[in-house]
């Protein structure tokens, strides 16, 4: 039996062979997490509405690796531009309401493609 065991959701896929996420033991990482629309694989043209198909894909992603998003250690967010990190924190307190039990994240600015105005990634920590 494999050590390590690769993550799939339907509503998300990568376009390269590469799954969602990877489990071994207690510990799960994402790859890559965009905001694409998840019923019709279109990038939607605003961040608000990529932030909300990327918190979906989150929680989906964790909870088919085993865990939920309680179990969420670290998430590094890139935004097209750095400055919009309203969407995301607009997400971020409905994911994680509890100031005191929240993931550590940091915000990075990067060039994208495809239309893509915010990705990320996660690990996870699943007993």
């Amino acid at each position: 039996m494999a050590r390590r065991k690769s993550i799939q959701i339907g509503e998300f896929k990568h376009a390269n062979p590469i799954p969602n996420a990877s489990r071994i033991g207690h510990l799960l990482m994402s790859g890559v997490i965009l905001g694409r629309d998840p019923r019709t694989a279109e990038m939607p043209p605003s961040i608000e509405e990529q932030c909300a198909n990327m918190f979906a894909h989150i929680k989906a992603i964790v909870k088919a690796g085993g865990g939920t998003t309680d179990d969420i250690i670290k998430m590094t967010v890139w935004l097209k531009d750095r400055s919009q990190r309203g969407p995301v924190n607009t997400e971020w307190l409905k994911m994680f309401p509890d100031e005191h039990s929240r993931p550590a994240r940091h915000a990075l600015q990067m060039d994208m493609e495809g239309g893509a105005l915010v990705q990320c990634d996660f690990t996870a920590v699943i007993d």
